[in-house]
């Protein structure tokens, strides 16, 4: 009996879509692995685990815990900037006024103190001014339509010259007991300073990653027009990215002066490049409309150690801001870079 050549095709046919589905169940895996391999977060977790392992066999103090805990509290100020600054560079925006916004915070908090305000009333009066510094950028951004780049770089001048202004030369201090020397309250094996931060990541990241605040976020990132013609209130989420850069400002200068125990307007130097720095080096894009907290985390531990082993091995300050600025820029590159690949592998 002959076979009908439509069954000789139906046959035909069926060993094709098997093969290549078998070839594709192969690939599947193989395409998700590199998925993976070229995202910016885990460039950035393969360098952690590159600079820990270097600093591990060059200075033993890399391998006691107690040391790399304490050790942290050295730039949780930097790293609570650096979870605002997320949002904000997602939306397509950048604050360059984070650090001296943080200085005139810390310098004016001494002041009330030492002019009698008691320190329960200094707390919430200063986390209040920086949301008060953070609604100023927003205002000159949203209502004024200026550019954020602009806006912030005028900013950061005048924050860093009331503070000087303010202060002068001096240092402020005699902050109550219960109040100075955060950074040597621990809970457990953790510095305090440590947890405020992990928390702050934990809330900031459920808030970016889960919510519509954040859907809309990366969203106005992506496509700025096309949020405005989805009805998303692109000025309203730009105000309160930047009032939330303003409320880290506030607790970054809390936390600054207890830990410092003094106040002055230079407290927190290039604040603004370390936090950017962090950012991106996390896998933020530079342009907006993409970026993680868990990668900027990652990127804050990882040029703490850069900076902690450059310190012990008596690596000059300015050379330590100087690989801080190299970094910031091979982020970017390296950003851009990825971008490109995965956009040609999806076209």
């Amino acid at each position: 009996m002959s076979t009908s050549p439509n069954k000789s095709e139906d046959r035909g046919s069926k060993i094709e879509d098997s093969a290549g589905n078998s070839s594709s169940s192969i690939l599947h895996p193989l395409s998700s692995i590199l998925a993976l391999i070229i995202q910016p977060e885990t460039i950035t977790v393969l360098l952690f685990a590159i600079v820990f392992a270097i600093s591990a066999s060059t200075t033993p103090a890399f391998l006691d815990y107690k040391f790399l805990l304490n050790s942290t509290s050295l730039y949780m100020e930097v790293g609570l900037l650096a979870l605002a600054s997320t949002f904000i560079i997602i939306t397509g925006n950048i604050d360059l006024s984070v650090g001296s916004g943080t200085a005139l915070v810390a310098v004016s908090s001494a002041l009330l103190y030492s002019r009698g305000v008691p320190m329960s009333l200094v707390i919430p009066i200063s986390l209040l001014m920086g949301i008060l510094l953070g609604l100023f950028n927003a205002i000159l951004i949203t209502l004024l339509n200026l550019p954020s780049l602009t806006v912030t770089l005028g900013t950061y001048a005048l924050y860093q010259g009331l503070a000087q202004v303010l202060l002068g030369d001096r240092s402020e201090g005699h902050f109550p007991s219960w109040f100075a020397g955060i950074n040597y309250r621990t809970i457990g094996p953790f510095p305090l300073p440590l947890i405020i931060f992990l928390i702050a990541a934990i809330l900031l990241g459920i808030l970016l990653s889960r919510t519509v605040f954040g859907r809309r976020v990366y969203a106005i990132g992506t496509n700025e027009p096309a949020a405005r013609y989805a009805g998303i209130p692109v000025n309203r989420i730009k105000i309160l990215v930047f009032c939330l850069s303003g409320f880290m400002m506030g607790l970054s200068a809390l936390i600054l002066n207890s830990r410092l125990t003094v106040a002055r307007y230079n407290n927190l130097p290039a604040a603004e490049l370390a936090a950017i720095t962090v950012v991106v080096l996390g896998g933020t894009d530079i342009f907006g409309g993409r970026g993680t907290i868990f990668g900027t985390v990652v990127a804050l531990f990882l040029l703490g150690i850069v900076k902690k082993g450059m310190g012990l091995q008596n690596v000059p300050p300015e050379y330590q801001l100087t690989v801080n600025g190299g970094l910031l820029i091979l982020a970017v590159l390296l950003t851009n870079l990825l971008s490109r690949f995965t956009t040609r592998r999806r076209t």
